[in-house]
């Protein structure tokens, strides 16, 4: 078994109000535990549901990325590079790693609001599938772990979420996004449901992209 570092991308990235539950990213994507399609263009398939006693809601999206799922994992493990391509991501470094997880600390520059941070603990997993490797991870927050707050940057308490990142084809990748967090301010939650859904999408255009550089389809 394959088994490697693979930090999470996370949703945070608009600073919006979004308050959520894990989505298992083993369920189907279909309307099956209440997931609805909400969009399906460039590439990828959004789904939402509501979430019970808010008007906020839950997110994952599904997508097909053109590179292997060892490329996407290649891309999605190289940290200290966030700032260079990730939406909005200001700062983003490893705390430490342990024998099946790592802890990273990232702060988001959303411009319309202020900065916000964490720190996550994201426990891997991987597994030989057909046409390549298949990885899982999913993150909490950890925050306990990372550098104390900071005046002017809103601490993030609440962000959930997973990455599946499946081989789908020859050079062809499947990848699953789900993600609960809740970071801050005072947004409508129709504003902040519509600013979740365009920072997803931002998140796989930015994947999308990044597989193309050849360092990460080095073995």
């Amino acid at each position: 078994m394959e088994q490697r570092t693979f930090p999470a991308i996370l949703l945070a990235v608009m600073g919006t109000a979004v308050s959520c539950c894990l989505a298992d990213s083993s369920i189907s994507t279909g309307t099956s535990e209440g997931w609805k399609l909400a969009s399906n263009s460039g590439g990828t398939q959004l789904y939402t549901r509501s979430r019970e006693s808010s008007f906020l809601k839950e997110f994952k999206a599904v997508g097909e990325i053109d590179a292997s799922s060892r490329t996407v994992h290649n891309v999605l493990d190289d940290v200290v590079a966030y700032p260079d391509f990730m939406p909005f991501t200001k700062e983003c470094r490893i705390i430490k790693r342990e024998a099946d997880s790592l802890f990273a600390y990232q702060r988001l520059s959303p411009r319309i609001v202020s900065d916000r941070d964490y720190t996550l603990r994201i426990r891997e997993k991987s597994w030989p599938a057909a046409g390549g490797f298949a990885y899982l991870n999913r993150w909490e927050s950890a925050n306990e772990y990372g550098p104390a707050e900071t005046k002017g940057v809103l601490r993030v308490k609440l962000c959930e979420g997973s990455w599946l990142i499946e081989p789908s084809g020859p050079n062809q990748t499947r990848a699953t996004y789900s993600i609960c967090t809740d970071s801050g301010g005072a947004l409508p939650s129709f504003i902040a449901n519509a600013a979740s859904e365009i920072g997803i999408r931002k998140i796989f255009t930015a994947v999308r992209k990044q597989v193309k550089i050849a360092k990460y389809s080095a073995e």
